[in-house]
């Protein structure tokens, strides 16, 4: 399976990062030069497995978590940990007090630049190599969607970046900002030159399982026309991908953060992970951090982050305040509830008065690694872009071009399934303003915890009216800063956001 193609080949490909703060800095290769590399095919899918690696990032060359920023800086979710000092940085994240030298923000431009770095390798060095035309077009495909990954996740954090799209020489190191338009043209060019030479789901081999498909990157797409408000080609491209017949929603909703239902019939991009890598703490490799940082404390061998709030749950039963929906059940943990074969969740055996824990990570002792410490060993599968969340974003932007009927079809389709046999979430049919709220509601819901929902918030323009309360500043607090370092290692070629 693709878990393992992902293995981390950059010993004798790409390098890793050094403890210098320049976006671009990497250490010399050893052993390996243009000359007697890049000369295969296999060194080709080689090359592009190294730059998929680069999305397994979470502590070394460095780290991010999507859930840091979609959950934790939203209404969903509390830092959590041991106590406001225990990460403290977070702390200052959730109450929009976002430091400009934090090293969060830092690891993530870092991870960021160092995928791109890793997709532009493969973008120069494979085209000269003779091999097969239909793997070579592929594989270029592969490293574009990772590069339009990278690039989506800074223009949605920082806004304008600078666009890197060739491997630099030092004399280019200190290159400026690029606008967000700039940004977002950029991507959008990227996936439309990726997605003919991509395969459907279904025509990948088993063995290349978890490879960037090209309703991933028409998914993508969809995404950046949704925050340009091209919702016109966000709709259109959102019925390619259901016309393509390669995903349709798991029936059990329970299912899906499984580990059974990894890569299962409503994935459509999901970032791999496995528990047999040999990860450490420093290097976790192909392991994820995230199950251990989000299971409870006490006697189920976690960290406590990402709390649930309070209303998020009552988000769970806003339809019917003495019907919860059946959802709530498989995102969020309460007391009283079986944590797999860690035992039963209560207060007393976490040693904190927290009343809630995210589920989607949880995994249990026997999913653990049989070898090496278990705790940067998750082997739990990022959901990055699923089916539902697809269905989602067509109901929406039908709704915005006026087609209410489509939008209703999709949106009642994910309400469907969560429902399932119950008489629970009937089909919506209210029109106009309430439509929509219904659509932003279940995005909320079905997608919770999940990574999506401050970003849901920025783009819908929800943020100051929902997150006010809690400390966001309209103008200021939709971007990130910059990291200091950065500005700083380009002599102050990269400026700082707005209010920072």
């Amino acid at each position: 399976m693709m878990k393992n193609i992902y293995i981390i080949l950059c010993c004798c490909l790409i390098t890793s990062w050094g403890c210098g703060d320049k976006f671009l800095d990497r250490d010399p290769l050893v052993g390996v030069t243009d000359a007697n590399y890049y000369n295969t095919a296999e060194d080709a899918v080689a090359a592009v497995n190294a730059a998929y690696a680069a999305l397994q990032f979470e502590r070394n060359p460095a780290g991010h978590f999507r859930w840091f920023w979609g959950d934790i800086m939203s209404d969903d979710s509390d830092k959590g940990g041991s106590g406001d000092n225990d990460v403290f940085e977070l702390f200052l994240l959730e109450t929009f007090q976002t430091p400009i030298n934090g090293v969060l923000l830092d690891s993530e431009w870092k991870a960021s630049y160092e995928g791109i770095y890793r997709a532009n390798v493969v973008l120069e060095k494979v085209p000269p190599i003779e091999m097969d035309e239909t793997l070579k077009n592929r594989i270029l495909s592969e490293a574009r969607f990772i590069r339009s990954y990278f690039y989506y996740n800074m223009v949605t954090i920082f806004g304008g970046v600078p666009l890197v799209d060739h491997i630099l020489a030092p004399s280019e190191y200190n290159i400026p900002r690029n606008s967000a338009d700039e940004i977002w043209d950029f991507i959008e060019e990227d996936l439309t030159t990726a997605i003919p030479n991509l395969p459907l789901k279904n025509e990948y081999a088993f063995s290349d399982m978890g490879r960037i498909t090209k309703g991933a990157a028409q998914s993508l797409l969809v995404k950046v026309y949704m925050w340009r408000q091209n919702w016109t080609q966000a709709k259109l491209m959102a019925e390619e991908v259901v016309a393509s017949g390669q995903y349709f929603l798991a029936p059990d909703f329970g299912s899906i953060y499984s580990m059974e239902g990894e890569n299962g019939p409503g994935s459509i991009f999901e970032i791999q992970f496995m528990t047999e890598s040999g990860g450490t703490w420093d290097n976790p490799n192909e392991g994820t951090l995230s199950n251990i940082f989000q299971r409870p404390r006490g006697q189920f061998d976690g960290f406590g982050f990402n709390l649930p709030t309070q209303d998020l749950i009552n988000a769970f039963f806003a339809e019917d305040p003495n019907n919860e929906d059946p959802r709530l059940r498989y995102t969020v943990f309460r007391e009283g509830d079986v944590l797999g074969d860690r035992g039963v969740f209560t207060k007393e055996a976490t040693g904190f008065p927290h009343e809630y824990y995210p589920r989607k990570f949880f995994n249990s002792k026997s999913e653990e690694a049989s070898f090496g410490d278990p705790a940067p060993n998750g082997g739990s599968n990022d959901r990055v872009i699923r089916y539902a969340d697809l269905l989602l974003m067509h109901a929406e932007a039908s709704y915005q071009t006026g087609d209410e009927s489509a939008a209703k079809n999709s949106l009642n389709m994910v309400r469907a399934r969560a429902r399932g046999n119950s008489s629970l979430l009937p089909d919506v049919t209210a029109s106009g303003q309430a439509l929509l709220d219904a659509i932003y509601h279940e995005r909320r819901v079905e997608l919770a915890l999940e990574g999506h929902r401050f970003f849901d918030l920025v783009r819908t323009g929800r943020a100051s009216a929902v997150l006010g309360p809690l400390g966001y500043v309209d103008g200021k607090h939709n971007l990130f800063p910059v990291p200091e370092s950065q500005i700083l290692a380009t002599n102050g070629a990269i400026t700082q956001n707005p209010g920072y």
